[in-house]
């Protein structure tokens, strides 16, 4: 199983050197991916509730170019607030200049205050985001004009960079309408689940939606500190006996979340972290 590092992009008093510090403290201490979150014009200031400080998908291009073998993903950003060519092309550019370690992570969003200070469509949000998905994956697959669709078509065009191997995708969410969208165009489905109990059930639901297609079963799990790391490193095997094969934290506050890296590191050494199993970047 593969241990993962949500950054904590909530505060604006965090600078791009602690951000830059904290994904290589990850890389060093053998966490798989790091994901970053997304909130363009969130109704309430950046903190617990609201992440995303640091555009995400600017961040990744800077930590790739601080990183070696570090995935960067987001978790996850709504994908109905976006452009879907624009947002195609600069996931592309990311993935040629990051050696292919981007991982997209989408989600339909959840704040109707947001879409509406954006001028988005809340209603349709879900529609919305697999007519997304469904135009990423062609243009990633170097598909080519025309591509005719219920939203997202043309006519003309030529798309490039065409990511070599494909982009891998993660859809985020618990619900029914999130699984059946990660079965139908994803590579990783992550959730948040209340206990192992619960993430092995909607696994399952996953596995039997996506039939013959193979996507990784992950969770998002959190840690401020407030109970033991033993504690933490416990739940963490018990998400793996119960099928998850990816186990992304955030650790709270940004100025204790390197300590609080480390420690879980430690405590979970050497079956669990992706550095002792010599993890790949493939999805």
């Amino acid at each position: 199983m593969e241990l993962e590092v949500v950054l904590p992009d909530e505060s604006p008093s965090m600078s791009v050197a602690a951000l830059v510090d904290l994904a290589r403290a990850a890389e060093h201490l053998g966490y798989a991916t790091a994901w970053l979150p997304d909130h363009v014009l969130p109704p309430g200031e950046y903190g617990a509730t609201f992440g995303g400080v640091y555009e995400p998908l600017v961040a990744i291009g800077h930590l790739a170019a601080v990183t070696e073998r570090l995935r960067l993903g987001t978790s996850v950003l709504v994908a109905p607030l976006r452009n879907p060519f624009v947002l195609a092309k600069q996931v592309a550019t990311l993935h040629h200049l990051s050696a292919g370690r981007v991982v997209l992570g989408l989600g339909v969003g959840w704040s109707e205050q947001e879409f509406d200070a954006v001028g988005a469509e809340y209603r349709n949000r879900g529609a919305v985001t697999d007519d997304v998905l469904a135009l990423l994956r062609h243009l990633f697959e170097a598909g080519t004009a025309p591509y005719r669709a219920r939203r997202f078509s043309y006519q003309h065009g030529v798309f490039a960079p065409v990511p070599e191997g494909g982009v891998p995708i993660m859809v985020g969410g618990n619900s029914d309408a999130a699984l059946r969208r990660a079965a139908r165009y994803a590579d990783i489905w992550q959730g948040i689940p209340a206990s192992p109990v619960a993430f092995a059930e909607r696994a399952h639901r996953l596995a039997e939606l996506a039939g013959e297609r193979n996507v990784v079963a992950a969770l998002r799990i959190g840690w401020d500190g407030a109970v033991p790391v033993e504690q933490i490193a416990d739940e963490v095997a018990a998400y793996r006996a119960a099928g998850a094969t990816r186990v992304a934290v955030h650790f709270s506050a940004w100025d204790g979340t390197r300590e609080r890296m480390e420690a879980l590191a430690g405590a979970l050494a050497p079956p669990l972290t992706a550095h002792h199993l010599g993890a790949t970047s493939g999805a």
